[in-house]
């Protein structure tokens, strides 16, 4: 009775939990104002990326393609590159930072990125654009490794790697969120207010909940600006909440200007939030106030009411981002539930050298798979012919199917939930995070009972 890590030994993918590098740069581009991304590909890159996200947050945004065809693939497209620029900055006058983020064609044939961008901006920029503030930045995000979720990590140390300037020490702390919501945006700056904290939330998407307003409407934008980026060389220090999403950055910082950081974890749960308060209080040396302590408390209460009664030994399948999927299964372990299926979804090596990971390894007392370079069809194999039983699927919603061939109810959380309303206003992080998670996989699987018409004394309602 121990925790396996395995890697998935079949070749290829049914039904991938993770979509390509290019989407997570793009994710992480539309946290920063005043700034739109080209895709450098064909038309699809950006199409089913910009599909995936609008139907995630239920809003519009800014992205552009380079609109790579036949001739581009066969002659090189960096001309194409050229040309969108240009039309950028014509249509928008007050961009400033154009990521051009290569796929995995243009990195097939080879398009010199740098190339194009010192061209550009000893040519075009000077010429036609003199005196106004411009930032091209390469990222390349080759398709044909990696995922989303490198992607993302990727672009957020380019970022930091092109902009941050040593200046004058400031005040501020960085806190790097990693692929969250809306929602956990605003319970993290709760937190960081309680604290006292002042710090730079980057890659900041609280605002993708636009308004509808009676003088108009909103294209949806990030608020991290150009001196939030150039200013993270000169913080107090850096908090990346994910190891996987913003390690990399964060590293940059600490090695290049001596910034000192800290990574992770998650803040899933209530011993995980716990631990993200003490980091706060080490790097900032301000105290945890009473009113968190009142929070955390509600949040037991709560956790309490449900956790031994309805949750405890429940068995769990999780998939999505590593980070998210780690959180959420330490948040189990914690309720008393049973991570018996953990799904990570790409081609990283280094998930088994992970310390939670590896603290999973030593502590779960129970049968736990940790498939690496997984895919859902390893969900629906274990279902359908190894005799997998499971209480819970949680993850997002592209494994739905999964839970509704067999039967088995399922809490949306992560990207891309497009089949549920607005789950993206509700923080998985932090005390509030923790309430919420634990009394959404209650309320569902007491709704899954009543559809399988289970009598009331199941719930020890007597």
């Amino acid at each position: 009775m121990h925790c396996e890590v395995k890697e998935k030994t079949r070749n290829g993918c049914i039904n991938p939990i993770f979509t390509c590098q290019p989407c997570g740069a793009q994710f992480a581009s539309i946290g920063i104002k005043d700034c739109i991304g080209i895709v450098h590909g064909g038309q699809g890159c950006v199409m089913f990326v910009r599909l995936l996200i609008s139907q995630h947050f239920k809003e519009s945004f800014e992205i552009a393609s380079s609109s790579v065809h036949e001739d581009g693939a066969v002659f090189g497209a960096v001309k194409r590159v050229e040309e969108a620029v240009d039309v950028l900055l014509m249509r928008y006058p007050d961009i400033k930072v154009i990521p051009i983020i290569s796929t995995c064609s243009t990195e097939i044939i080879g398009d010199d990125i740098e190339g194009v961008v010192t061209k550009l901006n000893a040519g075009l920029l000077k010429e036609k654009y003199p005196g106004r503030e411009v930032h091209l930045i390469p990222i390349h995000t080759p398709s044909f490794v990696g995922s989303m979720v490198t992607g993302y990590d990727v672009a957020i140390r380019d970022f930091i790697i092109y902009f941050a300037k040593k200046t004058e020490p400031s005040k501020k702390l960085n806190l790097i969120t990693g692929w969250v919501n809306p929602g956990d945006v605003t319970a993290l700056k709760h937190l960081l207010e309680e604290m006292q904290v002042d710090a730079t939330v980057l890659f900041e998407i609280e605002n993708f909940d636009s308004p509808l307003m009676p003088y108009g409407n909103f294209v949806s934008h990030g608020d991290t600006t150009v001196e939030d980026l150039a200013g993270t060389a000169n913080a107090i220090g850096t908090i990346a909440l994910n190891r996987y999403e913003g390690g990399k950055a964060a590293l940059y910082l600490e090695k290049a200007f001596g910034v000192p950081t800290i990574i992770g974890p998650t803040p899933i749960g209530i011993r995980n939030t716990d631990t993200f308060l003490h980091n706060l209080k080490i790097m900032t040396g301000k105290p945890i106030p009473e009113s968190l302590v009142r929070e955390r408390g509600i949040a037991l209460d709560a956790i309490t009411d449900i956790a031994h009664m309805f949750l405890a030994d429940k068995k769990v399948a999780i998939y999505g981002n590593p980070d998210l999927a780690i959180g959420i299964a330490e948040f189990c372990l914690d309720l008393g539930m049973k991570p018996v299926l953990l799904l990570l979804g790409d081609d990283n090596t280094g998930y088994k050298k992970d310390p939670r990971i590896k603290a999973l390894q030593e502590n779960v007392d129970f049968p736990m798979e940790i498939i690496t370079n997984a895919d859902l069809w390893d969900l629906e194999n274990r279902i359908k012919n190894e005799g997998l039983e499971l209480d819970l699927i949680l993850g997002h919603s592209k494994g739905r199917f999964s839970a509704i061939d067999n039967n088995i109810p399922m809490v949306r959380v992560g990207f891309p939930t497009y089949d549920r309303a607005g789950l993206h206003r509700y923080p998985v992080v932090g005390y509030a995070g923790a309430m919420w998670l634990a009394e959404q996989m209650a309320n569902t699987i007491f709704t899954d009972m009543e559809y399988k018409k289970n009598k009331e004394w199941i719930l020890n309602v007597w």
